[in-house]
This record gives C-alpha cells, sequence and structure tokens, in this order.
C-alpha cells in the first residue's frame, strides 16, 4: 500500500459525492448469464429472471446496458421483445456480478463521473481479471465524462449511502486482508471522504449470512430508503437460526447508529440448494430503481411478509416482486446482478439508441 503521506495527495486530486440509489437513474448495468458461467445448471430460468428484470426496468423509465457476448445475441433477441429499451455492448467477462465491478457514479461540480474500483473476485476467491477490466475497456466509452480511478479494491455491494451522505459498509468485508492487505481503518475513513463525499460512516461489526462468498456484503443486510428509513435482513421469525444472534446484534448496531430514523427488518428464509448447502438468500437484495423497487423473492412462506415491509419501507414506490430463486443457485441475488446509472452520465446518443429498441454498440 502507498504511505499515507501519497495517499493523502492522490486523494487531494478531485472532490466527488457518490449518489444514493434513489437518484433519478436513465439506465441499470446487466451481464447476460450463459452457458460459459457457472449459470450452466439453471440457465434457461435465469435467463426468464433477467428477461423479467429487463421489462421491470423498462417499466420504471430507465434502459437497460446489457454486457453480452456476441454468440449471445440471437438467444437474447429472441427472449428480449424487439421494442425492449435495451442497449447491447459486446465483451467477455467471468461472471455476471455486475453491482461489484461496474462502475459507481459520483456527482461533481463537473458532472457525473463513473468511477472505477478494482475487483479480484471478493478476495481473490474467483478468477476476475476479465470483470476487473469492463469498466476502463467497455463502459468508460459510453459515458459522458472521463472514467476515474482508486487503485483500491472496492465493490459496489460493499457500500450503502444516503441523501446526508451517511455512507455504511461491514468490517468482515473491508478487512480481508486479501483484498488491500493491511490498510487501516482511516486509510478507508479518508477514501471514503475524498472520493464518495461521505460525510458520516458507519462499518458494522455484525451480521453475515452463511454462503455468502463476499465476506458480508452490506447489500444483503443493510439498505436505505428516502424516507429516513432503514432496512435490516433480520432472522426475528427464526429464534433458533444460526444467524439469528448476529443479526440481532446488527439491528442494535444500526438503531444506535440511526436513533432518529424507522427501522424496517425483513424476515429471513431458509433455502438450501441440492446438495444440502444454506443458500444466502436476502431479501435486503433489492434494487430501486426511479419510482419502482424491484424486490427479490425465493417462492418462500415468508415472501408475503418480507413485501408487506418493504412497502411500509417506500410507501410512494411501486414495489414490483421479481422471483430470485434462480438467482440464489448462484449464493447471489436482484442487487448483486444490477448497477445504476443516474442521469446525466451517459452519453445522450447511448440513451437515445437505447429507447428506440434492442440495439448493439
Amino acid at each position: 500500500m502507498s504511505s499515507n503521506n501519497s495517499l493523502q495527495a492522490e486523494l487531494a486530486d478531485f472532490v466527488l459525492t457518490l449518489l444514493p440509489e434513489w437518484a433519478e437513474q436513465e439506465a441499470v448495468i446487466l451481464a447476460w448469464p450463459n452457458a460459459d458461467t457457472d449459470w450452466q445448471p439453471w440457465l434457461d430460468e435465469v435467463q426468464t429472471t433477467y428477461v423479467d428484470i429487463i421489462k421491470a426496468i423498462n417499466e420504471a423509465d430507465a434502459i437497460v446496458i446489457l454486457l453480452c457476448r456476441e454468440q449471445e445475441l440471437g438467444t437474447i433477441k429472441s427472449l428480449v421483445p424487439y421494442r425492449a429499451n435495451l442497449v447491447c455492448l459486446l465483451c467477455d467477462y467471468n461472471d455476471t456480478w455486475a453491482r461489484d465491478y461496474a462502475f459507481l457514479t459520483c456527482e461533481s461540480a463537473d458532472g457525473n463521473i463513473p468511477l472505477n474500483f478494482s475487483f479480484n473476485g471478493w478476495g481473490q476467491k474467483f478468477d476476475a481479471k476479465k470483470d476487473n477490466q469492463i469498466n476502463l475497456k467497455v463502459l468508460a466509452h459510453i459515458c459522458q465524462l472521463p472514467m476515474q480511478s482508486v487503485d483500491i479494491v472496492l465493490e459496489g455491494g460493499a457500500l450503502e449511502i444516503d441523501q446526508n451522505q451517511h455512507l455504511i459498509s461491514t468490517r468482515s468485508c473491508l478487512f480481508n486482508p486479501l483484498r488491500n492487505g493491511q490498510i487501516d481503518e482511516q486509510s478507508y475513513l479518508d477514501i471514503f471522504h475524498k472520493k464518495l463525499g461521505a460525510s458520516h460512516i458507519s462499518i458494522f461489526q455484525h451480521g453475515h449470512l452463511e454462503g455468502d462468498d463476499t465476506d458480508g456484503h452490506i447489500d444483503t443486510l443493510v439498505r436505505f430508503s428516502p424516507l429516513h428509513g432503514v432496512i435490516i435482513q433480520g432472522a426475528y421469525n427464526r429464534p433458533s437460526d444460526t444467524h439469528f444472534k448476529s443479526l440481532f446484534k446488527l439491528r442494535m448496531e444500526c438503531q444506535s447508529a440511526f436513533p432518529s430514523h424507522a427501522i424496517y427488518e425483513l424476515p429471513l428464509p431458509y433455502i438450501l440448494n441440492d446438495e444440502g448447502e444454506r443458500l444466502p438468500a436476502s431479501y435486503a437484495n433489492f434494487l430501486i430503481c426511479n419510482k419502482s423497487v424491484l424486490f427479490p423473492i425465493y417462492q418462500q412462506t415468508e415472501d408475503i411478509e418480507a413485501l408487506e415491509v418493504i412497502q411500509q419501507a417506500f410507501p410512494n414506490h411501486r414495489i414490483v416482486a421479481i422471483n430470485c430463486a434462480s438467482l440464489i443457485q448462484q449464493f447471489g441475488s436482484l442487487h448483486c446482478i444490477t448497477m445504476q446509472v443516474p442521469i446525466n452520465t451517459l452519453k445522450p446518443s447511448v440513451i437515445e439508441h437505447g429507447k428506440n429498441g434492442v440495439c448493439v454498440l
């Protein structure tokens, strides 16, 4: 790692503010699942889920930027309605978890800046060399302003921020030494303040879902709503569950960090795969897309209660239930495969193409 002096000099280059997820959006980035990815055993079901998500994003007045391989274009065009607001970008990638390698969007005095961090497969667990090149080689070319890079490993799913620039993350994720070596907490705080405009930062110690390869991404645990709400993946409905104690302690941390916020706690589903492994199914892994909330359900009895909770947290939003039972088979869910793009970030020509039916750029 760089010395503290060189780090401070680097951070002084420009001032940005990470936009909250409910900032008005013009697009959402996805990466198409294909037979050469780990989705192969569930490919038909997963591709159907992607088509449902594309439809819901379009209905929320945003286009879809779809990373895909050229050989998949025929399949995509056969499954997606030809008038869908969809731009295909031809490229190669390791996997489809766009949340963790697509750029973050920050507001600046000069406009919206796409911000690139390094991605190394959640602490070198998986090969991510192709994913790590997507921003600079592919997505930078469709943005209005030049992409800025920060030379640390950081995933989009590891961060959540509200309109008051209160940023939250988890200690278990940030301090995995295979991400950024022995970087200390103050260095993280400096980066979050200087590069993402965070005025308050809370790094939670508790909460982790069994089977989660991300080391406890915040987007599986705690989310914000625009009406000063905090949505927590709880386990109150399963007091004997192995997650109960940790998620209860997480709730206590949230109440301490946000004493004036309304707390909305989601029930915990219990899902095993065919090998008997617990899957990290989280209802907190939803996507806010303009005036809609795309909400993951898993065909479990807890789905109904979870939908009631999220509607309370987002009374002014349309809640769109998306069956994510296939997504969770690969230990992720709806938020993990998406990355929102606020308005005035992409080139106007890209948006125009996207509004005129399925196209390839």
